[in-house]
């Protein structure tokens, strides 16, 4: 511990006024990963009455640009990276972002100096974790998740036989098919929105595809996109047992080509993106402006295993989720919500 608040060489830093009062922090680092070379991610919990306030001060200094948002949290920019600031009942908690080691060590030596310089009546100890690799973090713990598996509405032979033969013949890629209750959520979903003309960006070995097809109104019709002969000849023989493959329009083609070929009338009741990560964005703009309004557009893996909330990961589909994420939030057109559903699911509705 360190009681120099001009210095953060270690992971604490404290001003002593009081014994009464502790900002306690908490995280992991990938032990696999080199010092230099970590993802970077860190959180800070604290205990103080006047916290926001001395983060609206913090933030008015020439190191930072600070953003309140409604709910009373704030995001802090800094050149090399960003603090979020969340209250809670008794603490305020922080969280630091930033692309490397360095720049995290500055942000957290800047916000650490600055809390210790405005606490003025009580003990301030922030204790800062160690990074966290945000592909090790895991939104659904894995107690949490066999839970959820075996409280939805339980699948039917089908389904259940179509999900092994997945397995068994994609392997390291049955990943790939989405999980037992985001197919019902998706039947669900499309119950819900009555639809009759559903949409499908990436069927894989076609579970989505059916769960989709068994939720669609009398004289629905699902056009499901994909690239692979392969990969969906697996799931036809399961549709035609379901009974819905007259309703499944399966287009082998990119799927940009297929959708740009519709007509740009509203007329999308529900869509499903499930695909290739890199054009999410393009996937959807295609279906967000042909959707009715109360329409919905439903993405899979926004979270991208972690790796989306982890700035260090700076590959072509981190950089295209973490926009695409973005763009939803401040899109006019539609009111959405992100859920910690396995990977991350974002439903968006049409206004």
């Amino acid at each position: 511990m360190s009681g120099n608040p001009n210095t953060f060489d270690n992971s604490v830093a404290s001003a002593a006024e009081s014994p009464s009062r502790k900002w306690r922090g908490f995280s992991s680092l990938n032990p696999e990963t080199k010092e230099s070379d970590a993802p970077r991610h860190s959180t800070c919990r604290h205990h103080p009455i006047r916290s926001l306030r001395q983060a609206a001060r913090l933030a008015h200094g020439p190191q930072g640009r600070h953003r309140p948002r409604p709910d009373g949290r704030g995001t802090i920019t800094i050149a090399s990276g960003t603090c979020t600031l969340t209250p809670a009942s008794d603490r305020l908690e922080l969280t630091v972002t930033a692309v490397d080691a360095e720049s995290l060590a500055r942000i957290r030596n800047v916000v650490t100096r600055h809390l210790v310089r405005f606490a003025t009546q009580e003990e301030l100890a922030v204790e800062w974790t160690a990074p966290v690799d945000g592909g090790e973090l895991e939104p659904t713990e894995p107690l949490v998740g066999g839970y959820l598996l075996s409280h939805h509405t339980p699948t039917d032979d089908i389904l259940g036989e179509l999900a092994v033969t997945t397995r068994e013949a994609a392997a390291d890629a049955a990943h790939m098919q989405v999980s037992s209750d985001e197919g019902t959520l998706l039947t669900m979903l499309t119950r819900l929105t009555g639809a009759r003309f559903a949409v499908e960006v990436g069927v894989f070995t076609g579970y989505s595809t059916l769960c989709i097809a068994r939720g669609l109104a009398d004289g629905g019709r699902l056009l499901a996109c994909d690239v692979s002969e392969e990969w969906t000849a697996i799931g036809r023989p399961y549709w035609e047992r379901a009974g819905v493959a007259d309703r499944i329009d399966l287009r082998i083609a990119p799927a940009l080509e297929t959708l740009d070929a519709l007509d740009t009338e509203p007329v999308i009741d529900i869509a499903f993106i499930d695909a290739d990560k890199a054009n999410y964005p393009a996937y959807y703009e295609e279906i967000v402006r042909r959707l009715r309004p109360g329409g919905l557009v439903v993405l899979d893996n926004v979270f991208l295993g972690g790796r989306v909330l982890d700035p260090a990961y700076q590959e072509e589909q981190h950089l295209a989720m973490r926009r695409l994420n973005d763009l939803i939030t401040a899109d006019e057109r539609v009111d959405s919500v992100m859920l910690p559903v396995r990977d991350g699911l974002t439903i968006a509705r049409r206004r």
